[in-house]
């Protein structure tokens, strides 16, 4: 495989406004996010912002950011965009998505969502842990996968049978919580993008229902833990908090 890591970020956030840019420890949370990108070393690394402010500040870093039409709906829209002006000789034949807005995310988690791949039949990969708070179990902000891991037998790579915001599968047994880190095959990226949003997605609210409604196949490598995404003051607060306390320790 021949990855490229794809960071989509804007900064049109409702309930954080101009987040990207949010000082963290006196750099702004894209810088962080690419940096950590940076160190999985396992492709390039660009920003595909949809404002200029957000390209300014990654080169500022010295970093690689391409800017994006402004309207795209999701970020997939927005990397591909930014891959197809990139790397037009389709020289990487894996695009991975790391939303723009976990600035504590190990660099090895990212490395992990390129395990599932390794079985050709899999068309896209994306990353889980097990709920360990009870009140995530029920709370529809915390995206849950019904997938077979078997903890008996190791098995900490399954198939996606379904996404959502409520609480599956049924009855007793631990859940498992979706983290938003995609990898994709680049002809599966090409095929989704251009089909239009599925009938379970508008009703979920999450576009990777669009790709099981038409047959796709998402497989999940199970992590020991979910990083902190930031969207909410109290988040952005956890996170420069964490990253003081990383500070201190180094």
């Amino acid at each position: 495989m021949s990855p490229i890591i794809l960071i989509p970020s804007r900064l049109a956030s409702t309930r954080l406004p101009d987040k990207p840019l949010a000082d963290i420890g006196g750099k702004p949370m894209i810088e962080h996010v690419w940096s950590r990108a940076r160190l999985a070393d396992i492709g390039p690394v660009c920003v595909a912002a949809a404002d200029q402010a957000i390209v300014a500040a990654v080169k500022r870093a010295g970093g690689q950011s391409i800017l994006t039409d402004p309207a795209h709906a999701s970020g997939s829209d927005r990397i591909f965009e930014a891959l197809a002006r990139i790397d037009p000789a389709k020289s990487h034949d894996v695009v991975i998505n790391v939303q723009g807005d976990l600035p504590t995310i190990d660099p090895a988690i990212i490395r992990r969502v390129l395990d599932p791949l390794a079985d050709p039949a899999v068309d896209i990969a994306t990353l889980a842990a097990e709920i360990t708070r009870e009140e995530e179990r029920s709370d529809p902000n915390v995206v849950k996968i019904a997938a077979a891991f078997d903890a008996a037998s190791g098995r900490r790579i399954a198939r996606a049978l379904y996404f959502s915001r409520a609480s599956i599968p049924a009855n007793a047994g631990p859940l498992f919580h979706h983290i938003g880190i995609y990898a994709y095959r680049r002809p599966a990226l090409e095929r989704f993008v251009a089909m239009a949003p599925s009938l379970l997605e508008r009703r979920e609210k999450l576009e990777q229902l669009r790709a099981l409604e038409a047959g796709m196949r998402i497989d999940v490598a199970l992590v020991d833990t979910v990083p902190l995404g930031v969207d909410t003051p109290a988040e952005l607060a956890r996170a420069r908090a964490h990253m003081a306390q990383m500070g201190k320790r180094e």
